[in-house]
C-alpha cells in the first residue's frame, strides 16, 4: 500500500510539471471542454493543449471444467485496469507527449515480484505533415492490429488469445510513420521502428540486439471517423463502409526472451558457444537466437458491424554451434551462474526428462508457431451489442506454446455481449462465455500437475467507466 501512495503523489508530481503550476497561478490557463469518456483538456492561447483522461475496469471470472471430477470452478475478483493518461502540446503544435499509468500494476512484469506502473511515455514529432516520429515507450506497431486498440474500447472483455500469446506489449524505441492520401481519397500508412524488443519498463542493460520491423496499411476507403482505426466496436456508426487492410513483420537479433516481453525470466536465456570446454561464460562466446515475426490483418466498420481478422506466424533461426545454457528459472545474477551441457525436457506431464539437442531445447522455450482470429460484432443504436469471436493455435513441435500450464489450448469459441450507457466509450457493461478445447490435455489453474480431463469454460464480467 505503501507503494501505491508513493506513486500517487509522483503522478501529481507529473501533473504539476506538465501543466506548469505558474502558468496556473497567472490565470492564463482556461478549461477548454470535458465530454465522458473523452477526459478534461485545457488549453492556452491556443498553443498549449493538455488533456487527463482514463478509465476504470473492474473484472470477473469464473473458469470451470467440464467432465473432470476433480475440480468445479475457480472464481476471480480483481481491478483489471485503472488507467490514468496524460497528454499534450507544449507550445509548439509539432510536438505531443504522453504519460500512461496502470494504478493496478497489472504489467507483464508483475510476476518478477515488483509491480510496474508506468505503461506509455513517449514524446512525437511531426516532421512534415506526412511524416512524423516518435521516442519512448509505447505500443509497437510490428504485432497485430488488436494489441494496440485502447482497453477501453474493445469489443470484449477481453483481447483475444492471439495477442496474449504473440504480442510483445510495449517496447522503448524510435517509430517513424508516414501517412499519404491517395488521389481516389484512400490512404496509404508506413511505420519503421528500432526498439529494444524486450519489452517495457527495460532500464537497465540488457543482453541481446536490437528489433528491427515496420507495417504497412492501406485504407481504400479513406480514413475512419473518432479515430475509429484505433478503437474496436463501430460506436459512431460509419456512414459509408471503413476499411483497413495491413501487414507487419520483425526481426529480433539475438533473442534472449520467449517472444520480446518483459515477463517472469524475460531476458535470461543465455546460451553459449563453450571453446575451450570449460563450463564457463568467460571462455565462450554468446550464441543467440534470431526470432523473426510476420502477419496480416484487417478491420472493416460500417453502420454498427464490426469485424477484425488477424493472421501472426513466428520463426527462429538458432546458431549451429551451442553446447552450453544457463539456469533461466534460477534466482542467480547471470553473472554468477554456472552453465549446463544439459539439453532436456519434460516428458508430458510426468517428473521424468529426455535430452534433445540444444536446437530443440532453444525452440522449446520460444513461442513458434502461428495462429488466427475472427471476430465480428454488431451494436445496435439503443447501445447493445452482441459478438463472437473464433481464435486458433498452431504450435511448432518444439515450442513453448506446447506446454500443458501455458498455451495448450488450440480453439477457443467466445460468444459476448455488452450495454454502452454513453454514446461514447465512457461506460459499458460486457460479459463473455468461452469455450475452449481441452482435447490436448490442459491443466487447471494451480498448475501442470493438476490435469484436466474435459475442456475449459470462462465467464467473465466487467464494467468500464472512462472520465
Amino acid at each position: 500500500m505503501t507503494l501505491i501512495k508513493i506513486n500517487v503523489k509522483t503522478f501529481v508530481c507529473f501533473v504539476l510539471i506538465i501543466c506548469g503550476f505558474e502558468s496556473f497561478s497567472q490565470d492564463d490557463i482556461s478549461l477548454e471542454s470535458y465530454r465522458h469518456g473523452e477526459g478534461i483538456r485545457f488549453s492556452q492561447d491556443d498553443s498549449y493543449s493538455f488533456r487527463i483522461r482514463g478509465w476504470l475496469q473492474p473484472w470477473y471470472q469464473s473458469t470451470n471444467y467440464v467432465g473432470d471430477n476433480q475440480i468445479s470452478y475457480a472464481n476471480r475478483f480483481r481491478m483489471r485496469r485503472a488507467r490514468i493518461n496524460f497528454e499534450g502540446n507544449p507550445g509548439d503544435q509539432r510536438f505531443y507527449y504522453r504519460l500512461q499509468f496502470d494504478l493496478t500494476g497489472n504489467g507483464p512484469e508483475r510476476y518478477l515480484g515488483a509491480k510496474k506502473y508506468l505503461l506509455d511515455a513517449f514524446v512525437r514529432y511531426n516532421l512534415t505533415n506526412q511524416i512524423r516520429v516518435t521516442f519512448g515507450q509505447r505500443m509497437p506497431k510490428t504485432d497485430n492490429r488488436e494489441v494496440w486498440m485502447r482497453s477501453n474500447t474493445l469489443q470484449f472483455v477481453e483481447r483475444s488469445r492471439l495477442t496474449s500469446v504473440f504480442s510483445s506489449l510495449r517496447e522503448f524505441g524510435a517509430l517513424f510513420r508516414g501517412s499519404f492520401r491517395m488521389r481516389n481519397g484512400s490512404y496509404i500508412r508506413s511505420y519503421f521502428s528500432v526498439s529494444n524488443g524486450d519489452g517495457e519498463n527495460v532500464f537497465d542493460q540488457d543482453k541481446g540486439g536490437l528489433k528491427v520491423g515496420g507495417r504497412i496499411d492501406f485504407l481504400p476507403f479513406g480514413t475512419f471517423a473518432n479515430f475509429g482505426q484505433w478503437r474496436q466496436v463501430d460506436i459512431v456508426r460509419e456512414l459509408i463502409p471503413k476499411l483497413v487492410v495491413g501487414g507487419h513483420y520483425s526481426v529480433f537479433n539475438d533473442m534472449t526472451s520467449r517472444r520480446g516481453r518483459s515477463e517472469s525470466y524475460s531476458r535470461q536465456f543465455i546460451y553459449i558457444n563453450d571453446l575451450n570446454n570449460n563450463g564457463t561464460i568467460d571462455k565462450g562466446e554468446e550464441r543467440l537466437p534470431d526470432y523473426t515475426k510476420y502477419g496480416i490483418d484487417f478491420m472493416f466498420k460500417y453502420k454498427g458491424f464490426f469485424m477484425l481478422g488477424e493472421y501472426v506466424k513466428s520463426t527462429v533461426t538458432v546458431p549451429g554451434d551451442i553446447n552450453l545454457r544457463n539456469n533461466a528459472y534460477s534466482d542467480v545474477p547471470l553473472n554468477q551462474q554456472t552453465y549446463t551441457s544439459r539439453f532436456r525436457q519434460r516428458v508430458g506431464r510426468t517428473t521424468e526428462f529426455q535430452d534433445i539437442t540444444p536446437e530443440q531445447y532453444v525452440r522449446s522455450q520460444m513461442i513458434l508457431g502461428d495462429a488466427f482470429n475472427i471476430q465480428m460484432g454488431y451494436l445496435f443504436k439503443n447501445g447493445f451489442s452482441i459478438d463472437g469471436r473464433f481464435t486458433h493455435l498452431n504450435s511448432d513441435e518444439f515450442s513453448y506454446m506446447k506446454s500443458a500450464l501455458y498455451n495448450n489450448r488450440p480453439s477457443q469459441y467466445t460468444i459476448g455481449i455488452g450495454q454502452f450507457l454513453t454514446k461514447n466509450y465512457g461506460a459499458k457493461i460486457q460479459a463473455s462465455y468461452s469455450w475452449v478445447d481441452g482435447s490436448q490435455g490442459i491443466s487447471d489453474y494451480r498448475g501442470s500437475q493438476y490435469p484436466i480431463s474435459g475442456d475449459e469454460q470462462i465467464l467473465r464480467l466487467m464494467v468500464t467507466f472512462s472520465f
